[in-house]
């Protein structure tokens, strides 16, 4: 099935996407970088892919998915190389990382509409479930393989690119012989379509007071317990494969939840958040008294909090889109989801100004709130 391909490939892109989250351990050994620095390497990956996916995901419903996703998952395959070039430079490390922000933002946004689309017969809400999984999915299962040869192997901070370079140039293989979806693009007398409102006037209220709050979730929850939270902490002496195991664990819990979201309906996005929640308390308890229990249970708990906001955002996104807008609204929903990207850096730059646990408190209390302002929209059946 052509979905399947379409799933294949937008997994093999969110694979390169966590590669160096536990690479940056050694970075940090080597080169002698700061919490602050550390974090702001991983996060200047939105500064490229925010603006991508504003750009990627509207130039799709003109042009069509294949000419605007393809190059984007090539790029990918040449982001990862520019890691493994990078060597010990600190600047090189963050352009290769803006780089990876950039491909992200055109592939995530333009391969969810094109896996919607690819979708369309498996009824409502299968594209959305199933590009939440393959980005879930690749998300885990990056970090945990670069975390083991990052440990374990040969040159680990060039390897593990090289494998997923490897990786990301079998996506390109296989997104080559996909079909066009997007038959909606077609000029009309020299001209482009007039284009239907993002959103409708009457969901305006529903996409900023509950899709968007969803949306930051998405990617706050995992990035804080992966990149913020063993900062803070004290990890065992196999840090660098702790932090990948730790990655796995929290996006492969992200992936397995996914397909839950059609049995949980309207209520997918208040359980995540609930579960987010529980994570933000489970490891304020870890850096506070530094037992690795609470870190374990922390993962899994953000893991599944995010993806389920993930899959229940991207279903409300299909819902409240026009078919000649699904790539731009699309791409409005991830450049807001990535937001969450900073969560780690205001983590671990506010703790170091106050008791290192106290930011978690204060997420999970905002969390919470969140939680309590999603039941009313779930009841109504209307997330």
């Amino acid at each position: 099935m052509p979905w399947r391909r379409g799933v294949l490939a937008l997994f093999t892109v969110a694979a390169g996407t966590n590669v160096p989250v536990p690479l940056l351990l050694i970075y940090r050994d080597r080169l002698g970088l700061s919490p602050e620095v550390l974090t702001a390497l991983f996060g200047c990956y939105a500064a490229g892919l925010v603006p991508a996916l504003l750009v990627g995901g509207p130039l799709s419903d003109r042009l069509g998915r294949r000419p605007v996703a393809l190059p984007g998952i090539a790029l990918s395959v040449l982001a990862s190389l520019a890691f493994a070039a990078a060597g010990d430079s600190v600047p090189l490390l963050f352009a290769a990382r803006f780089l990876q922000g950039v491909v992200s933002g055109v592939v995530f946004s333009v391969g969810s509409a094109w896996v919607a689309e690819l979708s369309a017969a498996s009824g409502e809400g299968a594209g959305g479930r199933r590009a939440a999984f393959a980005m879930t999915a690749g998300f885990s299962l990056g970090p945990l393989t670069s975390g083991l040869l990052g440990q374990f192997g040969p040159a680990p901070t060039v390897l593990p690119y090289l494998v997923h370079a490897a990786v990301a140039g079998t996506g390109v293989a296989v997104a080559a012989g996909l079909p066009e979806t997007n038959h909606r693009r077609t000029r009309v007398g020299g001209h482009l379509p007039s284009p239907d409102p993002l959103i409708r006037k009457g969901d305006v209220g529903l996409a900023a007071g509950v899709l968007a709050p969803v949306a930051v979730c998405v990617y706050a929850f995992p990035s804080t317990i992966v990149s913020a939270v063993p900062l803070l902490g004290t990890l065992p002496g196999t840090g660098v494969a702790v932090v990948g195991a730790l990655a796995g664990v929290t996006l492969g819990a992200g992936a397995l939840v996914a397909p839950a979201q059609r049995r949980l309906g309207s209520w997918a996005a208040v359980v995540g958040t609930a579960l987010g929640t529980a994570g933000c308390a489970s490891a304020a308890l870890f850096v506070a008294t530094d037992a690795l229990a609470w870190l374990v249970a922390a993962a899994p708990l953000f893991g599944a909090g995010g993806g389920l906001c993930l899959a229940a955002g991207l279903t409300l996104t299909g819902r409240l889109a026009a078919p000649t807008r699904r790539g731009a609204l699309t791409a409005a929903f991830l450049a807001v989801a990535y937001l969450g990207f900073a969560a780690p850096y205001l983590v671990t730059a506010t703790a170091h100004r106050t008791a290192d646990w106290l930011p978690l408190v204060v997420a999970g209390g905002a969390t919470a709130l969140l939680t309590l302002r999603l039941v009313r929209p779930a009841r109504l059946g209307r997330l």
